[in-house]
């Protein structure tokens, strides 16, 4: 097999050949389709987050086929084509794992970040952590559902059932979102760099009743507001948009940090909080609504050996949509 390997924090990523690797007992191996690129990805080779495991091979959103079973495993069958996400094992004892609360195991492992990832042509996975994907759609336009798509869910589910919805930083996950909360009848504010106006025609064509910069306030207060971009100023910015008792939602792993903001604007009920990482049940929730959502898949896609271009454009905002490594 062949990867993009991270063996030190802040470098390139190097073309490695490796020694096929058998799954073990509860696990399978998957011939990499597509993987797609996402801003944690950028996270873990910058070092934002904590402890890597290194050497690692990134990589998160993968879809591919099973062509390795490994024993115990169930109800999957070589030829299948599944989706790896980032949650990749959990302990399953812990207080979180025992009360409904996976996503907030104390044990847990991550894909691409503490077990190999899919920036490869072959990964093994925790059997019980992948999702069968059935055959609609192509593996490369499936690929952003694994992680914008499921952490765009989860961060939707919290942000409430209000009509009014605004999206700050309109990049992979949010251009899933959009065409998602659309489909619910929700009307979507998307907030861009302040001056892209490309961006904001974007989200328009995706349904998106206004569009403008991240400095700009809605024509309307919002029900809620998701911020996907890493930018901590967006936090005060936001809870100046939502209504009162309105919530924003925090939908990304890593984020600079929160400028200090008068009391007054989370006073009167409005609350902030975050989403981290995902459940099964959110995977399971999501991929079965997204066929009738009917997602138009914005990728740009890389050959797996130009991963560290493809890691370059999406850190400088190059494309919209999602960036997609195929083998």
């Amino acid at each position: 097999m062949h990867a993009m390997v991270l063996k030190k924090i802040g470098a390139a990523l190097e073309w490695t050949e490796l020694p096929d690797r058998q799954p073990g007992p509860g696990e399978i191996r998957v011939k990499v389709g597509a993987c797609g690129v996402c801003r944690t990805d950028l996270h873990v080779v910058d070092g934002d987050l904590p402890d890597p495991k290194l050497p690692i091979i990134p990589g998160h959103e993968i879809v591919g086929r099973i062509d390795a079973i490994g024993a115990g495993v169930e109800g999957l069958r070589v030829g299948e084509r599944v989706g790896v996400p980032w949650l990749a094992h959990t302990c399953g004892v812990c207080p979180y794992c025992t009360g409904g609360q996976e996503n907030l195991c104390d044990r847990p492992l991550f894909t691409g970040y503490t077990r190999d990832g899919g920036f490869a042509t072959a990964t093994i996975a925790d059997a019980r952590f992948a999702f069968p994907l059935g055959e609609d759609g192509s593996d490369v336009e499936r690929a952003p559902l694994l992680c914008a798509g499921l952490i765009g869910w989860r961060s939707l589910v919290i942000a409430g059932s209000g009509k009014k919805l605004g999206l700050y930083g309109f990049g992979a996950a949010a251009h899933i979102l959009a065409q998602v909360a659309a489909w619910q009848g929700r009307s979507v504010f998307a907030f861009t760099r302040p001056g892209d106006t490309k961006t904001q025609d974007f989200a328009r064509r995706l349904g998106a009743t206004w569009a403008g910069g991240s400095d700009e306030m809605p024509p309307e207060p919002l029900d809620a507001a998701i911020i996907f971009a890493t930018v901590g100023d967006l936090v005060p910015m936001a809870l100046k948009a939502v209504r009162k008792g309105g919530r924003v939602v925090c939908g990304g792993i890593h984020m600079s940090d929160i400028p200090s903001f008068p009391y007054r604007l989370i006073w009167e009920e409005r609350q902030l909080v975050s989403v981290a990482n995902l459940t099964r049940q959110d995977g399971i929730d999501f991929l079965r609504l997204a066929p009738q959502v009917g997602i138009v898949m914005e990728t740009t896609r890389y050959p797996l050996g130009e991963a560290n271009q493809a890691l370059a454009d999406l850190r400088a905002g190059r494309f919209h949509g999602a960036a997609v490594l195929t083998p």
